[in-house]
């Protein structure tokens, strides 16, 4: 069984996407709306699936 490894994204990179601030990614990611991957550096990253799910959700 292969793994298929998907990419991550910065927190800027998804404030672009998603056209809010950085803060509010931050945000959405300490009160779980938002599923991300903590790095020892303190920096998160978030897979981009996740930001397909916040993308629907902003749209209804």
């Amino acid at each position: 069984m292969s793994e298929v490894s998907e990419k991550l994204l910065t927190t800027g990179e998804v404030a672009r996407r998603l056209q809010v601030s950085i803060k509010t990614v931050q945000r959405w990611v300490k009160e779980g709306r938002l599923r991300a991957i903590k790095y020892p550096s303190g920096r998160f990253k978030v897979p981009e699936s996740e930001v397909e799910k916040i993308w629907e959700s902003l749209r209804q």
